[in-house]
């Protein structure tokens, strides 16, 4: 089934690609799969509402048409609610026959790791467990820890999940900024435990492209040496802190990483996770997502549901999202817009000044009128607003327009109309 959103070609010939000079093949080398932390990962922010259970149904609904392979339904060890959430939100994932498949956070301890496998059994369904400890020297020094007693946590932890028949994951927080020695230890014992994923964390937002190519070609070297490259597959796990985590998750994509983990409005603690809907429009625009697979079509309703559902509020300038990101008040761009629309190419419309297809996510250019306007923003806005462009009435409104020191709200263009009429 297509869901009618294949890439556009119809302005191909007008764009010189930058993008693909000297690449030979695909860019990425495998089908890229996706971890949704929005309802776990993301609700740490303290700035968000905890959505209501319901709420929580619509998101994994919009996560399973994207095409998104699994979601982290929450914490269960953080208490009786979370437990009930997670139970209620795996039943509703059977009942609705749903492709995602549910993984749970918990920390390396057998008091967070029971009440998946209870939740687990309850259900009849396999939840993936992804156990976490911090493996940076700054976090073990502050929190007196030594890496005995790491090893020590991570083999039982692992242990528990794996005589549970369960899914094991085994996540080292703050691995972008943990030493190779400690990774080594950590990652061998979680292996052989029968540890099946290592999810790597850039949990302050530490790294760049070079530190993310160097811990892949470090993690990749130990599971060749352990001979594993073919049982034990890996995560990447980003945060925002330095501006890097939607290139840095492209970029571990693009070097191998078998899944990525993201939330929807890159909403999360502190400065928040990987954006899940901007590295899935990226993928999109690269040509790397099926769509038989991923139905875009409902990523602006996941975005804004998520803001309405969290109280956190989409910026203006969002891409995709955004109430600016198809909007335009400056007199050339707008022009540029309105001289692509009159051709009756909508497509080139919607590329002359933006790289996004604005009508394949069900937005559509906007040409607004302000201060950097020229008449025929105005001319454009009485039009598409059903009003006849008269010569008096576009004199009105753009000096009105360039009085101010704003884009002028709609309110206030229909108020001029009713006085000059």
């Amino acid at each position: 089934m297509s869901h009618g959103l294949v890439p556009d070609h119809d302005t191909a010939a007008l764009v010189y690609d930058w993008n693909g000079k000297d690449r030979r093949g695909p860019v990425l080398r495998k089908r890229p799969r996706f971890v949704d932390e929005t309802i776990r990962d993301g609700l740490q922010s303290p700035s968000v509402i905890d959505p209501t259970i319901e709420q929580k149904m619509e998101l994994v609904r919009l996560m399973d048409r994207l095409g998104i392979d699994v979601v982290d339904l929450g914490l269960p060890g953080a208490g009786p609610r979370a437990v009930e959430d997670v139970e209620r939100l795996c039943r509703f994932i059977q009942e609705e026959g749903l492709r995602i498949r549910p993984n749970c956070a918990a920390r390396t301890v057998a008091a967070d790791i029971r009440p998946v496998i209870e939740i687990s059994e309850r259900v009849g369904m396999p939840i993936e467990v992804t156990a976490f400890i911090g493996s940076s020297p700054i976090r073990a020094y502050a929190e007196d820890w030594d890496v005995d007693r790491l090893e020590r946590l991570t083999r039982d932890a692992i242990r528990l999940v794996v005589d549970a028949g369960l899914p094991a994951s085994f996540v080292t927080e703050d691995t972008t900024r943990s030493h190779p020695r400690t990774l080594d230890r950590l990652f061998r014992a979680a292996i052989e435990e029968g540890a099946t994923r290592l999810v790597l964390c850039d949990t302050c937002g530490h790294a760049t492209p070079d530190g993310v190519r160097n811990l892949l070609h470090f993690t990749r070297a130990l599971l060749r040496a352990l001979d594993v490259e073919d049982k034990v597959e890996l995560d990447w796990h980003g945060h925002n802190d330095r501006g890097h985590a939607l290139p840095l998750t492209l970029f571990a994509l693009e070097w191998g990483i078998d899944r990525a983990h993201g939330c929807a409005l890159g909403i999360g603690e502190r400065v928040g996770n990987t954006s899940m809907d901007l590295l899935l429009l990226n993928l999109y625009l690269l040509g790397e997502l099926d769509p038989e697979r991923h139905d875009l079509s409902c990523l602006v309703e996941y975005v804004r549901k998520t803001s309405e559902y969290t109280g956190v509020p989409i910026h203006p300038s969002y891409p995709l999202a955004g109430r600016d990101a198809f909007r335009t008040a400056t007199g050339v761009h707008a022009a540029a817009v309105i001289k692509a629309e009159s051709k009756g190419d909508l497509a080139l419309a919607d590329r002359v000044y933006s790289s996004v297809p604005a009508r394949h996510f069900g937005r559509q250019q906007e040409i607004e009128i302000g201060h950097y306007s020229g008449r025929s923003n105005v001319v454009h806005w009485l039009r598409s607003h059903g009003y006849e462009p008269e010569d008096a009435l576009v004199d009105r409104i753009f000096e009105q327009a360039k009085r101010g020191n704003r884009t002028l709200e709609e309110s206030e263009i229909r108020a001029i109309i009713e006085r000059a009429s």
